[in-house]
């Protein structure tokens, strides 16, 4: 045999195994065991329980908690602008819209057809995380059902609730965006009536290129027609 290679010490299969542990003979009859676990399940038979009587009794989620998406009712109208950006971050595409313009709507934009698939929604939160007018949030709505397909494509009269029923989860996002970036930001919600129409007051298409850009250095200069809280 070669010198090289390790002789074994001791094997398992013997009795010569001196690092095997000695069972005594209530060890080996495993009678201690089986009454520690009952004894462990008899004393979970009087712990407190936490099953709720379901639909009877129904969770009350935190703020956290990312429901159905929703769109904000504020003033009796959406805050959506449909932009659009909901639609682009949603990775299952569950989210559509139509946008339309009204010289009525301070807003000038909003949404004349805005659905979502509640079976393709995964409840990510991405639609909200990239709102800028806070018009999308996730409620705390979880209990959903529909007979049918069709009636799972939610549009924008079932998906509209009003501010006052978010407000909970309004605050939470303030609390966490203040927290991602750092910094406390006031949001005021008249910053979501806001127009393009008085951006650029001496807009000219015959522009060239050059007074282009000098005329919208200009207006950039100017100042604000209203100091907002940052």
């Amino acid at each position: 045999m070669p010198e090289n290679l390790d002789q074994p010490v001791a094997n398992a299969i013997s009795e010569d195994y001196q690092r095997e542990r000695k069972l005594s003979f209530l060890e080996k009859i495993y009678l201690p065991e089986i009454f520690k676990g009952l004894w462990y399940s008899f004393k979970q038979m009087f712990a407190p329980t936490f099953t709720l009587n379901y639909p009877d009794e129904k969770w009350e989620p935190p703020s956290i908690f990312r429901g159905r998406p929703v769109l904000v009712e504020d003033n009796g109208q959406e805050r959506c602008v449909s932009c659009g950006l909901c639609a682009r971050a949603c990775p299952p595409l569950a989210i559509s819209m139509q946008a339309n313009e009204d010289s009525d709507d301070p807003k000038e934009r909003y949404p004349e057809k805005f659905e979502i698939n509640m079976l393709r929604c995964i409840y990510c939160g991405y639609c909200e995380e990239v709102c800028p007018e806070e018009a999308i949030v996730m409620s705390k709505d979880y209990d959903i059902v529909f007979e049918s397909r069709e009636d799972a494509v939610y549009d924008k009269d079932r998906l509209m609730v009003p501010k006052e029923d978010l407000k909970e989860r309004l605050d939470f996002l303030k609390e966490y965006k203040n927290n991602q970036f750092g910094q406390f930001w006031d949001f005021q919600e008249e910053n979501n009536i806001h127009s393009v129409r008085d951006r650029d007051q001496d807009w000219n298409t015959g522009l060239s290129l050059v007074d282009l850009l000098e005329q919208q250095k200009k207006n950039d200069a100017s100042e604000a027609s209203s100091n907002w809280s940052v």
